[in-house]
């Protein structure tokens, strides 16, 4: 039997099992593969698939590990250009950083902090974004909204649909605290301004001094 990765590669294995030392993956061979939980960036489920990178622990075991920052391959300056779309899968999520995602489960990706809005990816998801820096050292930022222009379409729309689902009031407008429209609505205070300008300038909404109605 081949296994699925060897000694330093990254691959993507599924969770047969979770027990009280950790989980077990199938690579490929008989015996099945531990993921410690120290080395684990969440809570894994069986049947699901993660990238993981294999690695030597401290009694030169074969283990698993979901901490692949340093096994993934920086891309070189011309492999991709910016506003290119890719695919790729979320590997860990920093309260500090960002979302890491590995493009192609190969590259070295990351989605900064304050690109992060709406429903957030959970590790193990696959995603598409959208490349917004490749930097000298090889490393990529990306962001999952669409460029301004066309966000603004979509966010004026789900706008639309929370003042609809609240009866045609929202009881806060534009002039509220940045982490309030966050919270509310998952868009940043300048993204929220832009679509309920667009709204106001098409006679949809009125907006008033402490809420925003539907015309």
């Amino acid at each position: 039997n081949t296994p699925k990765l060897q000694l330093g590669e990254v691959a993507l294995l599924t969770v047969k099992d979770v027990t009280k030392i950790g989980a077990f993956l199938d690579w490929g061979l008989e015996k099945d593969l531990l993921l410690p939980f120290r080395e684990q960036t969440t809570k894994v489920i069986p049947g699901e698939r993660y990238l993981v990178a294999l690695y030597l622990d401290k009694s030169s075991r074969l283990c698993a590990t979901m901490k692949i920052y340093h096994y993934l391959e920086k891309a070189a300056p011309d492999l991709f250009q910016k506003e290119q779309e890719v695919r790729g899968r979320v590997y860990e999520i920093s309260d500090n950083f960002g979302t890491f995602v590995a493009i192609e489960d190969r590259y070295s990706a990351l989605i900064p902090k304050k690109q992060m809005y709406g429903a957030l990816p959970k590790v193990g998801d696959e995603i598409e974004a959208r490349i917004t820096a490749v930097k000298a050292d090889g490393k990529i930022d990306l962001a999952m909204r669409e460029k301004a222009y066309l966000q603004m379409d979509v966010d004026a729309a789900r706008i639309l649909e929370l003042i609809g689902e609240r009866g045609g009031r929202l009881s806060f407008n534009d002039k509220v605290a940045p982490e309030v429209i966050k919270e509310e609505t998952g868009m940043s205070k300048n993204e929220f301004k832009r679509a309920v300008g667009r709204l106001y300038k098409e006679h949809k909404i009125i907006i008033k001094p402490d809420s925003i109605e539907l015309v």
